[in-house]
């Protein structure tokens, strides 16, 4: 179109650009989104944040309706009361033998104790006894430093099951995942567990179809396995599991009959020991281990071990979301991209809280919401590449700052396929090379169209530099206009424009002389041209049919700038630069640039008279001192 600022073009050119990235490259944000998701899942990139995102929806959790700690489990805790009153632990064995006679009467289905008893006492004959008679006892097995399992003293092993109590916390210290076999070592849970069963068995004895109801399965061992770790539900806070003071219940301040037929666990609570454990909610100030235990038993009696999904259904996950969220994201607006990626996420957590409550599933967290996040980053720089290459395009018809403008009313341009046609007041520029038809007869084609084409875009980079738009080239005429595509209603503004288009008119002239000299040394004619600018009100927009649309403006202010461009040929007196502006041109430049008032014409067309000024040096008074 010859730089000529036709919407249509930029409308098709727009979206023959866009449409040629999505056919050379459809799914290019959501397949890079894929690409960097996935790789940082493969390097377990994720992990570090999906643990912390285990802490948020199990924190989240705990406000909202769900389950608590099965009942059936208690604990005695050796707190810091216990202690003051029996003094440091370990504690002597003989208070051990007590709590087991105490619990005699009403006594509970299976006793666990999460301590180790490796070494031998005097006391160790009448505890062993006191556990043979009890028959419910497990006792705790832990591998020492130097790798070697520690076992409770022998005469306690003989009466006794036996379990392991070994937490693998992950390296920030919460323990999220528990090995029920360890080595076929079962752990103490799951003796426990089977001491229950064997319990109620013999409890149950009188109705065969509640004990078979009441029975717990337990997960066995795989064949030619010999671990087996299984993920934690932390069903809420720790404190809430019901627990009992050791001292308390030596001295039967609590009512024993509370703890007849439930699982009870023994072990240390008191503050400032070793046997700590950090879980999703206390991690500051971590909990007792034996806590541990009781939560593994609460997911053992309920089936309510935590579920994760498979590895290649978290892989496909990825996949779809990096594929479907750039799509949804690429239609959106700026501001509605950014409501989706504050949204997106928020619903992605709300679903894998609500999942973990109602399926106890953990579904990940964290690797989804990076990867909406990291899709938005994607559909954005692929549309700032868009931009960039548009914004090139743009730049070869109009100025940077045009160009700009145009991008931000792209919407306006781009969806309707047209500018409403607007009155504004603009200034306009017309141009045309003196003795252009002789000059031509003596050139061939090619060489005109290449000499052309040369002063053309001289004169284009002239018009860009100072924000004007090359609206049409006439052959060897130009006509440019200040102060499009969109309305400048300020007084300032206006002027501005004017300013800007004397200002081009100049560096034209100026850069005319440069180009001649060029033009000498390749042997090529000389140009010279003459260029009138007039100030006035016209109505700008699309002028064409569907198939062509050229964006243009019409009106008598246009009339007037061609007129004073032609009444160049015959005004050489006071006019040194062959430029010609009107009077209300130089009522609004009159500041800024040396003019000198040449006569007062009718021109061709008009019936009123029209007052003729000329630019009479190449610099601006604004910048000298000798007016």
């Amino acid at each position: 179109m010859a730089l000529n600022f036709r919407v249509q073009f930029l409308r098709n050119a727009y979206k023959s650009l866009k449409n040629s990235i999505l056919e050379k490259y459809p799914l290019f944000p959501g397949m890079l989104t894929a690409f960097l998701s996935v790789g940082l899942w493969q390097v377990s990139a994720w992990n570090s944040l999906e643990l912390l995102g285990f802490n948020l929806i199990f924190r989240t959790r705990n406000y909202l309706p769900h389950s608590s700690w099965d009942q059936r489990i208690a604990v005695i805790g050796i707190d810091d009361r216990t202690l003051q009153q029996y003094g440091q632990f370990p504690l002597s064995r003989d208070r051990y033998t007590q709590l087991l006679e105490t619990l005699e009467a009403t006594p509970p289905a299976a006793i666990g104790f999460d301590i180790l008893f490796t070494e031998p006492t005097n006391h160790d004959a009448k505890l062993a006894e006191a556990m043979a008679i009890n028959g419910t006892v497990v006792l705790a097995v832990a591998p020492s430093l130097q790798q070697q399992t520690l076992h409770p003293v022998e005469i306690f092993e003989r009466v006794t099951s036996i379990g392991h109590i070994v937490n693998h916390a992950d390296f920030d210290g919460i323990t999220r995942h528990f090995f029920l076999y360890i080595d076929h070592v079962p752990s103490l849970s799951i003796k426990l567990l089977e001491t229950y069963n064997n319990t109620l068995q013999h409890t149950f004895t009188a109705n065969t179809n509640k004990s078979q109801q009441s029975l717990i399965t337990i997960p066995s061992l795989q064949s030619g396995m010999s671990k087996k770790s299984v993920w934690l539900n932390w069903v809420e806070p720790t404190e809430k599991i019901l627990t009992y003071s050791f001292a308390d219940v030596l001295q039967k301040k609590i009512d024993i009959a509370k703890l007849q037929n439930k699982i009870v666990l023994v072990g240390l609570t008191a503050t400032g020991t070793n046997d700590f454990l950090k879980t999703p909610f206390l991690q500051t100030a971590p909990t007792s281990g034996i806590y541990l235990h009781a939560a593994v038993l609460d997911n053992l009696l309920n089936q309510r071990f935590l579920r994760r999904v498979p590895w290649q259904f978290e892989l496909l996950l990825l996949l779809f979301i990096s594929i479907a969220v750039s799509i949804l994201l690429t239609s959106q607006k700026f501001y509605q991209r950014i409501l989706l990626l504050g949204l997106l996420p928020l619903i992605w957590f709300g679903l894998s809280v609500l999942v973990l409550t109602i399926a106890n599933l953990w579904i990940p967290t964290a690797a989804p919401i990076g990867t909406i996040l990291l899709a938005g980053l994607s559909v954005q720089w692929q549309e700032q590449k868009e931009k960039q290459q548009l914004m090139s395009l743009f730049a070869s018809h109009v100025s940077q700052d045009t160009a700009r403008l145009i991008w931000q009313n792209r919407d306006e341009i781009f969806q309707k396929g047209q500018l409403d046609a607007k009155e504004m007041v603009v200034t306009v520029l017309f141009s045309d090379i003196r003795s252009f038809t002789t000059i031509s007869e003596d050139m061939k084609p090619r060489e005109l169209l290449n000499w052309l084409n040369t002063y053309l875009g001289a004169m284009a980079e002239c018009v860009h530099k100072h924000h004007g738009v090359i609206d049409k080239y006439i052959g060897d005429a130009v006509m440019a206009v200040f102060g499009i595509p969109f309305p400048h209603t300020q007084t300032e503004e206006i002027q501005q424009d004017a300013i800007n288009a004397v200002s081009a008119a100049i560096a034209m002239q100026a850069r005319l002389i440069l180009l001649n000299q060029e033009l000498q040394q390749l042997g090529l004619p000389a140009i010279q041209i003459g260029i009138g600018i007039h100030t006035g009100l016209v109505v700008a927009g699309s002028i064409g049919g569907s198939q062509r649309l050229d964006y243009s403006v019409l009106g008598d202010a246009v009339n007037i700038a061609a007129r004073l461009e032609q009444l160049n040929k015959n005004t050489q007196e006071g006019n040194p630069h062959s430029i010609l502006i009107s009077e209300t041109t130089h009522h609004l430049v009159k500041d800024n640039f040396y003019t000198q008032k040449l006569k007062e014409l009718t021109l061709r067309g008009r019936q009123t008279l029209t007052m003729i000024y000329s630019v009479t040096k190449m610099q601006s008074p604004v910048n000298h001192t000798d007016k």
